[in-house]
């Protein structure tokens, strides 16, 4: 097979002489040891060293040093995660983990999993999350449904909100730049014996890019504009039991291009518009034993989304009153129990108990041209898990774990997952292996709308990985083989022609989701991390992704899956100087990718090379100017076919703390 990529891989890669590591770029992995504690693996706080699954952090001063406002983007500099998005920040982007569908990866805010049950399959779109107040974002990779339940096929994204560690203290950043693009961000908290509490809030702001692509033709703007806030507040009744309230709020415009261009209703400029608005809230009582070694916790999470779209020219273009042409309100109600166990200082349980109510509400407006086709309906899980984790001798922690969850319409499913890692005896190398299952529920939308099939099946999958991290002073190496196969993927399947009732469930609309398709990927994840003088830092990384669709009489049977670079690599050098001054430059490689045409045919997408630079100067200990030019070279590229991308771009801000 050709590689055309491959020598700018090796352009990139060659200054660091690494084949490996966690610290993707400085805005990737972060920790320094074998000790540093994680959460996400285990719905607990553990040690990395007794953690067998393969878990990249970015904590806060990464996600500082980045000076990226857009989660997305940083997360696009992290090993085994693809990120598209169709045109600017603020237009649909989705993020693949290992190869897995977007809508199976699971995205945790504050212990609150997020997902939008009105859209149509049911998953969560990075578009409009920033990362103001993010103080630490986990990312978990392989299926990991023994803990996170639905649409942990790919992984999990963890993210954590800051928490104030003095009585009262506070920060602000404004930032300003290219497209007329302005962020600014704030907050306030404190801390005291029994209390807790913190309140941010954000707004970004641009002009945009056009959606479609200048290259084919376009030429209208498409300005976004994101804002909302967050708050939290830990209160002790008692030494023993914690009340806590949390809540996340953003609300969003975005302008986007569409297909109703007259005379040849294709993709083109567009006066489309959308609106977005999100809720998370959660309350919790965390009850502990005197000796801390059993920790009870009963919460109610509850996530709330609404999207419209609208198109001021539907009345003329698609013969209907109305110019709202789509309506999606989301909402999921959690109640669950989680009880941790540390048996002894070396094994701990975690188990819990879950139920989950999802309901759509969703239409189409402009296109009900012969009465209303509304949607509303519901469906529920209820789940149970336990994952037990020993260390069985010196060193090596093993981990197994198992949870069933029950559905209102298709009923039962089990999933397990046990992990390994070792410890050798120099302290200093860890080796990781894990074996997991993940399912993703059927969508509402693929159950009850006019396409819906009340007889689908969860998709399913299964995932393993192994992997060897060394760390020797200055110098970090790891690398992971992992391997994901998915079965009853669920896909839209067309009748044929003429659909009858004897060969087709939905004569009437021409079709209906059926679980028709299975995937397979396989690959490699090389990171490294080298500190050859105090003021140096060196790192990158590499993945491998090789994916194929392996459906049955598919057409694609096969091909790669869409969107998937096979290849991608980062790579930074970062200078800290005696004086307070930080310089980076900061590269990303994507290799060639396929997309699908809007005539079906497979197009073909070039691989690319951004190139960032960063600066930043600390005035004082509590005020920091930094600037960035992200694709200083002003390359031209596309994640998604037709869509547009940011070229050469400038920012400069300030960040006071108080």
């Amino acid at each position: 097979m050709n590689h055309p990529g491959l020598c700018s891989l090796i352009v990139l890669c060659a200054p660091i002489v690494l084949a490996t590591a966690r610290a993707d770029t400085e805005s990737s992995s972060s920790d320094d040891g074998l000790d540093e504690v994680v959460v996400v693996a285990n719905r607990s706080p553990e040690p990395l060293s007794k953690v067998g699954n393969s878990v990249t952090v970015i904590d806060e001063a990464a996600i500082q040093a980045s000076q990226l406002p857009v989660m997305s983007d940083l997360l696009a500099q992290t090993p085994g995660l693809t990120v598209t998005r169709a045109g600017g920040v603020g237009q649909p982007t989705s993020v693949f983990i290992r190869g897995a569908d977007s809508a199976q990866t699971v995205v945790v805010i504050d212990g609150v999993q997020l997902n939008d049950p009105s859209t149509t399959a049911g998953g969560f779109d990075f578009e409009n999350l920033l990362t103001s107040d993010v103080s630490r974002v986990e990312i978990l990779r392989g299926a990991q449904s023994t803990l996170y339940g639905s649409q942990a096929i790919g992984g999990v994204v963890n993210i954590v909100t800051g928490e104030p560690t003095t009585p009262l203290g506070g920060g602000i950043t404004a930032e300003g730049g290219s497209h007329d693009t302005g962020y600014v961000t704030g907050h306030i908290g404190g801390k005291d014996d029994a209390l807790l509490w913190r309140l941010s809030g954000e707004w970004y702001g641009t002009s945009g890019i056009p959606a479609f692509d200048e290259r084919f033709g376009g030429t209208r703007l498409c300005a976004s504009q994101i804002g909302g806030g967050s708050g939290q507040l830990k209160y002790d009744l008692t030494p023993d039991l914690e009340f806590d309230l949390r809540g996340y709020y953003t609300q969003a415009r975005t302008d986007f291009d569409g297909y109703d261009t007259p005379p040849t209703f294709t993709f083109g400029n567009d006066d489309e518009y959308g609106k977005t608005t999100q809720l998370l809230g959660y309350a919790g009582l965390t009850l502990r034993s005197p000796d801390r070694g059993f920790t009870n916790r009963l919460a109610y999470q509850y996530t709330y989304t609404d999207t419209r779209d609208y198109d001021p020219d539907a009345p003329a273009n698609l013969a209907s009153p109305s110019t709202e042409t789509f309506y999606g309100v989301g909402r999921n109600e959690r109640e669950e129990y989680q009880g941790t166990w540390e048996m002894t200082p070396r094994d701990q349980l975690v188990f819990g108990a879950q139920h989950e109510r999802s309901t759509i509400d969703t239409d189409t407006p402009a296109f009900d041209y012969t009465g209303p086709m509304p949607l509303e309906n519901y469906a529920t899980i209820d789940s149970g898990y336990a994952q037990l984790q020993a260390e069985i001798v010196s060193g090596l922690t093993l981990t197994g774990g198992e949870r069933y969850d029950r559905h209102n319409l298709y009923g039962g499913h089990t999933t397990g997952a046990v992990a390994a890692a070792w410890v050798l005896g120099d302290g200093h190398t860890i080796l990781r292996s894990s074996f997991s299952q993940g399912f993703k529920a059927p969508s509402l939308y693929q159950l009850y709308s006019n396409y819906g099939n009340k007889a689908l099946q969860p998709e399913a999958g299964e995932s393993w990985d192994a992997g060897i991290e060394r760390h020797t002073g200055s110098l970090l190496l790891s690398g992971t083989y992992f391997q994901r196969s998915s079965r009853d993927l669920i896909q839209f399947y067309d009748c044929p022609s003429p659909p009858t009732a004897a060969n087709c469930l939905n004569p009437t609309s021409g079709g209906y989701y059926a679980n028709i398709a299975r995937t397979t990927a396989h690959g490699v994840e090389l990171q490294a991390a080298f500190n050859p003088l105090e003021q140096i830092a060196l790192a990158a990384n590499y993945t491998l992704t090789d994916t194929e669709d392996k459906s049955p009489g598919s057409p694609t049977y096969g091909e790669e899956l869409i969107r998937r670079p096979r290849n991608a690599a980062n790579a930074s050098l970062t200078y800290r100087g005696s004086l307070p001054f930080t310089a980076s430059i900061a590269a990303r490689y994507a290799g060639p990718s396929y997309d699908t045409a809007p005539t079906g045919a497979y197009v073909k997408l070039g691989g690319y090379v951004l190139t960032d630079v960063r600066i930043s100067y600390a005035l004082r200990d509590r005020l920091e100017l930094y600037a960035r030019v992200e694709n200083i070279a002003d390359k031209h590229y596309e994640t998604v076919y037709e869509y547009g991308t940011l070229g050469r771009s400038a920012y400069a801000g300030a960040r006071a703390r108080f």
